[in-house]
């Protein structure tokens, strides 16, 4: 992928429309984007930030069916997520794969009671199936989970499920519909949709945040698919319409991988409050989620509340052997889940849809809300069906289910950090073997060299240092304050790349470093840090 060649390709024929203008680079536009190309539609994404910036970056790293939707007999959801969970593993296996998850039994009832509903799970997953759920005796669960609070244990239930680097899949998914023939453009900000006599759009404005630029890009059909933002472009189409998205928080903490030491996840089915508590081995760290947390506002930055992180820690605390503190976090995340507003104000957001749904406003407009990670693809398919109704275009046929996502190896010989690139790990390689230097780590803690920089530049589209940090390699949610410390490399290294003197490194480590505050609980001093890495 090539931003400046894709902006020539905008900029090249602007009276000719595109078949579809997309609005958002999140797992769903991305997704739409993918399946649009592929069925050989002109297609054109714009996203006004970094691809997967929002809520598609910050998830619980999870492709599965919902054990909790389950629960709560929504059976047709979880049938379905099951199903994509299937599909998504067969075609990015270097980013998605079958992960151990235990529920642990403190409580007699607990053994049959979910080991029946995960039977169920199974069942619903048909021939797309990761291995079947069991229930293990005490002494098993302490072999798998060495680090489990061992009073009062039972057992255990094995059951299993997917996990996922989400924004590498994210690029992944922005680089297949490239290959395909699709333009994605990030920094690039929708800002006000065209519309012929009769009030149906044919178009929208745009304008490029790194130059200031503004194209007329005039478009069959337009969809809206920005997850929490889609009532901002709704009200560009129609201000004063009724909101379509109730935000709903969920925070993640990240620990050191010695409080699990275990390649196995621990699933709390039942907090104190109702809500489900995963810690999930990720990266070499361990992951603790999430929250559940309704919002009336949202940011392309939330912030963790006081009581999220408390949550999270004191659940944690009653179920691992060596309870974590606050100074144990390396990094602390929140992302927005667009749920559907309800018809009715409840307050909890436990009671709001996670299934999509699809609306056509009387200009054509299509927006895309609801549904999740593991659901993408579906979502896209009845998104792209629904744009060939809307716009009438010519009919092509679905081509996702068995498309394998770019990067796709059956297995990879590469370990961390070049095992996520899957087919592009030779490359990179290859570039350190020629430049010896970039295989250079960046910082002691992390995995991550120097050639992964260039690379997210050259081929992924990187922009900024946080895209880099945070989405291409994953040190912001891993160890924020070592990828404060390694924000001067990377902007350095980026600079030459691009052709971009020191004051732009020194905005971009100045900007990273601010934003990347938020995700420490004790903050680094910044003004410090600029004297050590002037």
């Amino acid at each position: 992928m090539n931003r400046s060649a894709f902006i020539e390709q905008i900029a090249g024929l602007p009276d000719k429309p595109w078949d579809l203008v997309i609005i958002g680079g999140g797992a769903t536009g991305l997704g739409i984007a993918m399946d649009a190309a592929t069925r050989g539609y002109k297609t054109l994404l714009l996203e006004q930030a970094d691809f997967a910036k929002g809520t598609s970056s910050r998830s619980t790293k999870l492709v599965h069916g919902g054990v909790r939707y389950l629960a709560q007999g929504d059976v047709a959801l979880v049938r379905e997520a099951l199903y994509e969970r299937g599909l998504l593993l067969a075609n990015a296996p270097h980013l998605a794969h079958n992960q151990d998850f235990i529920i642990p039994q403190y409580n007699w009832w607990q053994g049959p009671f979910y080991t029946i509903g995960l039977k169920l799970y199974d069942l619903l997953s048909g021939k797309l199936s990761l291995g079947r759920s069991r229930h293990i005796g005490r002494n098993e669960v302490l072999e798998k989970l060495p680090t489990i609070r061992r009073s009062g244990l039972k057992g255990g239930i094995v059951y299993h499920d997917g996990q996922f680097d989400d924004s590498r899949l994210a690029v992944n998914i922005a680089q297949t519909a490239a290959e395909n023939g699709a333009v994605l453009l990030n920094y690039m900000k929708v800002t006000g949709l065209e519309k012929q006599a009769d009030g149906r759009i044919n178009g929208v404005k745009a304008k490029d945040l790194e130059t200031g630029r503004v194209y007329s890009l005039p478009a069959k059909v337009v969809i809206n698919a920005t997850g929490v933002f889609v009532d901002e472009i709704l009200q560009l189409d129609n201000p004063g319409a009724r909101p379509m998205v109730k935000p709903s928080q969920g925070v993640h903490v990240v620990l050191d991988r010695s409080f699990l030491q275990s390649d196995t996840a621990i699933m709390i089915p039942k907090t104190d409050d109702g809500r489900v508590l995963f810690a999930v081995p990720w990266h070499n760290k361990v992951l603790l989620g999430t929250t559940d947390t309704p919002l009336n506002e949202h940011s392309m930055e939330p912030v963790a509340l006081e009581a999220e992180i408390d949550f999270i820690l004191r659940t944690a605390t009653k179920y691992l052997s060596r309870p974590p503190a606050r100074n144990d976090v390396l990094s602390v995340f929140a992302g927005l889940r667009p749920l559907a507003a309800p018809q009715k104000e409840t307050g909890s957001t436990k009671e709001i849809s996670r299934s999509h749904k699809i609306l056509v406003a009387p200009s054509r407009l299509i927006t895309i809300t609801g549904g999740k990670w593991t659901t993408f693809r579906k979502m896209a398919e009845d998104t792209v069906n629904e744009a060939i109704r809307t716009g009438n275009l010519t009919a092509a046929p679905c081509r996702t289910k068995e498309l394998h996502i770019h990067g796709y190896v059956s297995h990879t010989a590469f370990a961390a950090p070049l095992n996520v690139y899957g087919s592009d790990a030779p490359k990179l390689q290859a570039m350190t073997t020629l430049q010896p230097e970039l295989g250079q780590t960046l910082h002691p803690r992390l995995p991550y060299i120097k050639a992964q920089v260039i690379w997210a530049v050259r081929h992924e589209m990187a922009r900024t240092v946080e895209d880099v940090l945070a989405r291409r390699l994953r040190a912001l949610f891993l160890d924020a304050k070592a990828a404060i410390e390694m924000a001067p490399q990377v902007a350095a290294l980026m600079a030459a790349e691009l052709r971009l003197d020191s004051k732009w490194q020194q905005e971009q480590v100045n900007a990273f470093t601010t934003m990347a505050q938020h995700y420490l609980l004790q903050p680094v001093d910044t003004k410090e840090h600029h004297k050590a890495t002037a």
